[in-house]
């Protein structure tokens, strides 16, 4: 019986391993389609691409993380720093920032959000900025993202 038990343990433990790499696949693919998406928009605007901002990643997964911790949508949350201090505690150098939060079902809805807001929209198309870097992560179902946008120094 010993035995049994430590295999229903291993299998327990392999099922919330296999889910937790899902969840994290998920989001990844996530950021990617988000970032596909913003460079087709500005494309289709004759504008350049943005470069993918590693240390603006790292801020913008932080911040998509206590979002969906707290299952809320803020630029700002309580006891949170600003987007330039977060962005500068990441490593990014930059002379300009914005940023665009939402939540939805997945990234194409998420997208289609930005794109329908002026001010979201006016982010994504921002011919001064260059970079940006895109956090999502998820909450019962639901894919939080951030899209910090920057003018690197």
């Amino acid at each position: 019986m010993h035995v049994l038990h430590r295999v229903a343990v291993f299998m327990a433990l392999l099922i919330l391993c296999s889910a937790s790499g899902l969840a994290q696949q998920k989001t990844l693919n996530a950021e990617q389609e988000l970032f596909n998406a913003v460079n087709r928009e500005r494309k289709a605007q004759g504008l350049p691409s943005l470069m993918l901002d590693d240390a603006l990643t790292e801020a913008a997964r932080k911040h998509a993380e206590r979002m969906a911790e707290r299952r809320t949508v803020s630029h700002q949350l309580p006891g949170e720093p600003t987007l330039p201090s977060r962005a500068k505690a990441a490593g990014a150098h930059f002379t300009w920032l914005s940023e665009n939060v939402d939540e939805g079902p997945d990234a194409s809805a998420i997208h289609q959000s930005f794109m329908k807001s002026p001010q979201h929209r006016a982010n994504i198309l921002d011919g001064d900025m260059d970079s940006v870097g895109i956090g999502v992560a998820e909450n019962n179902g639901e894919l939080f993202a951030v899209e910090d946008f920057s003018k690197a120094k």
